[in-house]
């Protein structure tokens, strides 16, 4: 079956009352960026839904697409028809003729929003299925349990027939939460915590701490790669990259061993922070999870968090490992983060770490070194890129 136009459904923004607008209208725009690439394809918004007119458009890749627009819970492709009887009718019968396998049972559900139709949404449920069933064989009405279930739509834009819904993603538009500047490792934890702000609707930034000749060339490629996937979900990501070999040297010449990686993951907050402020970021994210490494105790939260005043948000504190490996593989991130490159997080790791650490004597070790000289310097070295998945495939088209 040919589909001309796929109805998209939205959740939560039915909720955000005076601000309900606002997202629609965000969601309308994120809409038309995933699709933007398929001409002759129009999205506008109708009452309570927005409407994809495909065009030429194929159907199975447009909704490879919507699947990754947070705000949507769910879409159907559909059939539209003038509001006529007789047109309805051989749209309906022409759908359940197309399904493969052929049902055997089926129902019709009709709603419409347009009052003055001649027909009631309970009399259209009779006069389609009638019609359905002179003009079939084998087949029969279940109003229980059918194989398929037909609904029709009657809106002021036509009728809209479907038999299937598939789920969105769910969440709130990107764009509607403010701005979020996420620390990516190139691990499998940041990149899911990422996912997991832009689901919250907001706009995503990244930073990463690169510590060249100690990590490799491949293993910044890995984070832009990572970055690029979660361009996917919330359109281009704007990557910060910070010299941090100059402070990973430091601290280990001047910390001792066990309190390496706490002095270093409060520097990498006050660097963050910075890039935060002259960002407009309102938060940093990470991709922490409690107790599982050193760094991720409640005491070691504790002292990393102060050095900083901005909120720092841990969405996956409360997943354990399995949990989280499970979204890395089914958004698209996993394989990626498990490419064979360490980052700066994974060299010089102490024997030893510290799992309790004082934020007190945190404090006396850093007097050994010029902190805000080092973080000023790294934050000035600081180079911004921006990635987006879409030139990343142009330029595999080209290879």
């Amino acid at each position: 079956m040919r589909y001309d136009v796929v109805l998209l459904r939205y959740g939560e923004l039915a909720l955000k009352g005076k601000n309900r607008g606002q997202f629609e209208n965000r969601l309308l725009a994120n809409v038309r960026q995933a699709l933007a690439d398929f001409p002759g394809l129009r999205v506008r918004r109708a009452y309570g839904r927005l409407l994809v007119e495909l065009g030429d458009a194929p159907f199975a890749e447009v909704a490879e697409r919507l699947g990754r627009v947070f705000g949507l819970v769910s879409f159907s492709p559909a059939v539209r028809t003038p509001l006529d009887l007789p047109a309805i009718q051989e749209a309906a019968l022409a759908l359940i003729r197309s399904l493969s396998p052929a049902p055997r049972t089926f129902k019709v559900a009709a709603r419409r929003s347009v009052k003055n139709f001649p027909h009631t949404s309970h009399e259209l449920n009779h006069l389609v299925g009638a019609h359905v069933l002179r003009n079939t064989d084998n087949l029969t009405v279940d109003v229980h349990e059918p194989d398929v279930e037909l609904a029709v739509e009657v809106r002021p834009e036509g009728a809209f027939l479907y038999v299937e819904s598939l789920p969105g993603p769910g969440g709130l538009p990107v764009g509607v939460s403010g701005k979020v500047l996420l620390l990516l490792s190139g691990g499998i934890d940041s990149p899911v915590a990422g996912w997991r702000m832009l689901k919250r609707g907001v706009t995503l930034e990244a930073i990463h701490f690169h510590s060249y000749p100690f990590t490799s060339e491949q293993a910044l490629e890995k984070v832009r790669d990572l970055a690029r996937v979660l361009s996917r979900y919330g359109g281009p990501i704007r990557l910060h990259v910070v010299p941090f070999t100059e402070i990973q040297t430091r601290i280990r010449q001047h910390v001792p061993e066990a309190y390496g990686i706490t002095i270093m993951r409060r520097f990498m907050m006050r660097i963050a922070q910075g890039i935060a402020e002259k960002r407009r970021a309102l938060a940093l994210a990470t991709g922490e999870s409690l107790g599982q490494v050193a760094s991720q105790t409640l005491e070691s939260i504790n002292t990393i968090n102060r050095v900083v005043t901005i909120p720092i948000l841990r969405p996956l504190i409360g997943m354990d490992k399995a949990e989280i490996m499970e979204t890395a593989k089914a958004i698209g991130t996993y394989e990626i983060s498990i490419r064979p490159y360490e980052d700066c997080c994974t060299i010089f790791v102490p024997k030893n770490p510290k799992t309790k650490p004082d934020p007190e004597e945190a404090a006396e070790l850093e007097a050994a070194l010029p902190v805000d000289e080092l973080v000023a310097d790294a934050i000035a070295r600081t180079e911004m890129e921006t990635l987006d998945w879409r030139a990343r495939d142009e330029i595999a088209d080209l290879l």
